[in-house]
């Protein structure tokens, strides 16, 4: 896969999860994807200061990802 496929399967799969995060008023944007292995997302809105946002994170979020894209090994959020 190269790296543009790779970006846009990793937005396809933010596009998949954006409308649960955006139910709950929070948002997610692609920052940056590291050595076709490590995405920077930023959390957006009330997922900002939300006490389960990790759990969203790994469980959601990297989850979703890592069905788009196998090779990907971590989905980090990168504060403002």
């Amino acid at each position: 896969m190269t790296s543009e496929e790779i970006k846009l399967n990793v937005e396809k799969a933010l596009a998949e999860i954006r409308p649960f995060l955006e139910s709950d008023g929070g948002n997610i944007s692609l920052v940056s994807i590291e050595d076709d292995r490590r995405v920077m997302v930023q959390l957006e809105g009330a997922c900002v200061g939300c006490s389960v946002n990790q759990m969203t994170l790994k469980s959601g979020v990297e989850m979703t990802i890592k069905k788009y894209v196998p090779q990907i090994e971590e989905v980090v959020n990168i504060e403002k």
